[in-house]
């Protein structure tokens, strides 16, 4: 039996610190983003099983390439309903731009396998959430580490080491975060073949930026939890300096976060991989955030996103 409509939700992240120190064993930190929605919608339909979103438009065995982990989800999810002889339109309304560290194929997915188990109105499990929505991350992102996929289904913060499942931590922060888009994809795989050169050529040095950020993010978590929210932004400042001397920021990068600290913000980074993609930084108010939004686009970023940090949100 099938509902009217199945609703699948989700939102987006973004690593607050630990980018690529975390690929070295180090610790990381990443922050769901709720106010940054994804929204899936599972219909009746006359006939077919057909996708509505930005991309593509069309019966889902046709999704094009860049859809393939999509596809196979969705390949998935209709064996475990049995719902071959079934019609349905599903529609993807996005807010996260894609390619640029936030989580986008992984909100996607996650929604996706709600709004199903919503349409088919059966339980669904943590567990069993995080094991369907792998399906699209292994062949979207190959060995993925599982955190965006606990990230965008969770309200929580979560402090991350590889090999290891994400731990939920507190939250108690006075403050508001501004994201912002350079406008340039993020190049995540050079920045990771650039730390990995500079191992080879200077390792001590490299090797020190990549304990230090770890340290850095211990002491992030103890601040996030007590409400230090001037001892976060020195921290994320110094974050900022280590990747530098990482070679994972970049022109771009730099400039709105210097922009960023000009204009006030208590500490700004880069976050994701680098190379392009976003910075943000964190104010000590909604209506400073919003001016230093306004700031940023008006030197260059592309897009904005503004998450308040001042609520203490349980797992949904």
């Amino acid at each position: 039996m099938v509902k009217e409509q199945g609703i699948g939700t989700s939102h987006a992240k973004i690593i607050l610190m630990g980018e690529h120190s975390v690929v070295y064993g180090q610790p990381a930190i990443a922050l769901p983003l709720p106010d940054v929605k994804l929204t899936v919608t599972l219909t009746p339909s006359d006939q077919g099983q057909t996708v509505t979103s930005r991309y593509f438009t069309g019966d889902w065995h046709d999704l094009p390439p860049v859809m393939q982990g999509v596809r196979q989800l969705i390949a998935t999810l209709v064996e475990h309903f049995d719902g071959n002889a079934d019609y349905w339109h599903l529609n993807i309304d996005s807010q996260l731009p894609a390619e640029r560290g936030m989580g986008s194929s992984a909100a996607t997915a996650v929604a996706i396998v709600r709004a199903f188990f919503d349409y088919y109105d059966t339980p669904l499990s943590r567990h069993e959430l995080l094991a369907l929505a792998d399906v699209e991350e292994q062949i979207t992102h190959r060995s993925p580490s599982g955190l965006d996929a606990a990230t965008v289904s969770s309200k929580t913060p979560l402090y991350y080491i590889k090999g290891h499942e994400g731990t939920p931590i507190p939250m108690n922060l006075q403050a508001t975060m501004v994201i912002a888009d350079t406008g340039v994809k993020g190049a995540t795989k050079e920045a990771i073949m650039a730390v990995q050169e500079l191992l080879k050529a200077d390792h001590e040095h490299a090797q020190t930026h990549i304990e230090h950020l770890g340290q850095l993010v211990d002491n992030s978590r103890q601040f996030l939890a007590k409400g230090e929210v001037f001892k976060l932004g020195t921290t994320l400042n110094a974050a900022q300096q280590d990747l530098q001397a990482l070679q994972v920021s970049d022109d771009q990068l730099d400039h709105l976060i210097n922009v960023a600290i000009h204009h006030g913000a208590l500490g700004a980074k880069l976050t994701g991989g680098g190379r392009g993609g976003c910075m943000f930084a964190i104010t000590r108010t909604a209506l400073g955030a919003r001016k230093l939004a306004a700031i940023l686009k008006d030197n260059g970023a592309r897009q904005t996103w503004i998450q308040p940090l001042d609520t203490t949100r349980g797992e949904n």
